[in-house]
């Protein structure tokens, strides 16, 4: 990825976390969210694990063939970096790239603990913030986050919808 198209991609997930700001999560939804990733991955026959967390539970999580529990850690790892910076963990390893830095180094932070490696997403609620991540794990980076993204801007237009 050249200089201008990390620039690219860093303004086109910055507009992806404005536009996909939810009305609510509940557990039905984050139910409903899981089951469409994990409906979409079996279409397209995906080696992918979603997982769902509202806050600090996990409230959704399958495996699909061809995972193993190293994708588990990536999500544990994607997961902490949503929290701790309050974005997309494909949004801060790209901003960390657009520095010309490493981010685990640049941040003083585990790469065993921490991994700014696209397919986690945060789930933001109008009027209230980071209420929980969605992540996906198991295939490139930006094909993770693509996952998620198209997952949520489905749920995000049947609640415009409702």
């Amino acid at each position: 990825m050249t200089e201008s198209d990390v620039k690219t991609a860093v303004a086109e997930v910055e507009a992806q976390e404005a536009e996909l700001v939810l009305t609510t999560f509940t557990h039905d939804e984050a139910w409903r969210l899981g089951s469409r990733l994990v409906e979409l991955a079996t279409e397209r026959d995906l080696p992918v694990v979603v997982d769902i967390r509202k806050g600090t539970q996990q409230v959704f999580h399958a495996a699909r063939p061809g995972t193993t529990p190293d994708n588990d850690s990536w999500i544990k790892r994607k997961v902490r970096v949503v929290y701790r910076f309050g974005a997309s963990s494909y949004l801060v390893g790209l901003r960390s790239r657009a520095k010309g830095t490493d981010f685990n180094a640049d941040q003083g932070l585990l790469f065993q603990e921490y991994a700014a490696h696209g397919g986690a997403f945060p789930v933001r609620v109008a009027g209230v913030g980071i209420v929980g991540v969605v992540t996906v794990s198991g295939l490139a980076q930006q094909d993770d986050h693509a996952l998620v993204v198209e997952a949520l801007r489905e749920l995000a237009a049947s609640q415009s919808a409702a």
